[in-house]
């Protein structure tokens, strides 16, 4: 559909380092850092302006004459729901999404430094499991903008969404130190409730499920969006290699997307519910182990890469 040429360029930013800290209270802070350069790679990843997208997507099915906008209770061969973690035709098929709350929240905003990002994204992991993560971004200014995704406590998100600007400024740069430059709000704050979930069928007569319908994990790998893309070229695949005589909603072809993704999304749902876990634990023998943990980890080359191949899916 020619929508990824047609975005601005500065609704594109490129990843090109990462850097993950520990929590650094009592004592240093474990490190742990990825690099494209050290991979041979262009970028690790790349951070879209969801706004940017939504609008370009929108204006592609304006000129895509084999798409139509029909009715919700339209007859089709397949439907595929993919209305987020509160799909209602969903829950009219009966399928029971089962959730597991983590008790935390994430809280969004948009930030502005006077330090150039230079493509590098960072997270700190914090006691308690709370996660602070900046995403470089283009906009609103150029080389110098942040998308901010911080994790904690229902309580703790409440507290700084409801603080002045000046304040949470403050909260904010107290861990990101002066790593990142000076930080300034440059949005609202909104924030949502976290969650474990997989829905216990994704396929069935007819239907499927994609994306956070199907599966929601913890953001701090910031995978769910490419869980979601994963499902939607496994059900591409899936259909164009179907038997002829077999039509697109039969149950048993249904099944074989259900199976070509479960191990994907089983495997990044446990994954980032254990590290949820392991630095949930505020004890400072927990602290001192995972701070070693990253430290020794960042030595470890061809493990590094091993990883990162896993998270790019090569």
């Amino acid at each position: 559909m020619k929508i990824w040429d047609a975005l601005p360029p500065d609704a594109i930013s490129p990843v090109y380092d990462m850097v993950v800290w520990g929590d650094g209270l009592g004592e240093p802070a474990g490190r742990l850092s990825f690099s494209a350069w050290q991979q041979g790679l262009r970028e690790l990843a790349v951070i879209v302006d969801a706004a940017a997208l939504d609008a370009q997507l929108a204006m592609a099915l304006r000129f895509s004459p084999h798409v139509h906008d029909v009715p919700d209770d339209c007859d089709a061969a397949l439907t595929a729901l993919c209305e987020g973690r509160e799909s209602k035709a969903r829950a009219a098929l009966g399928v029971e999404f089962k959730l597991r709350p983590y008790g935390h929240h994430a809280l969004a905003a948009r930030l502005t430094t006077d330090r150039p990002h230079q493509g590098v994204a960072r997270q700190w992991f914090r006691a308690g499991g709370e996660v602070l993560a900046l995403l470089p971004f283009e906009r609103p200014e150029a080389g110098a903008s942040y998308g901010l995704v911080w994790s904690c406590e229902a309580v703790r998100a409440q507290a700084l969404q409801q603080m002045e600007p000046e304040a949470f400024e403050h909260e904010l740069q107290t861990i990101a130190s002066t790593a990142v430059g000076t930080l300034k709000l440059a949005s609202e704050r909104s924030s949502w409730p976290l969650a474990l979930a997989r829905a216990d069928a994704v396929s069935g007569p007819g239907w499927v499920l994609l994306g956070d319908a199907a599966h929601i994990v913890h953001p701090l790998a910031g995978q769910g969006l490419n869980l979601g893309l994963g499902d939607v070229s496994a059900l591409a695949g899936v259909l164009a290699a179907r038997e002829s005589w077999r039509p697109l909603g039969d149950e048993r072809l249904l099944r074989r997307y259900a199976r070509e993704r479960l191990a994907p999304t089983l495997a990044m749902g446990e994954l980032t519910d254990a590290l949820q876990r392991l630095f949930a634990h505020s004890s400072p023998v927990a602290q001192s182990l995972r701070n070693r943990g990253l430290d020794a980890l960042n030595q470890l080359t061809p493990v590094k890469r091993w990883l990162t191949q896993r998270a790019l899916g090569l």
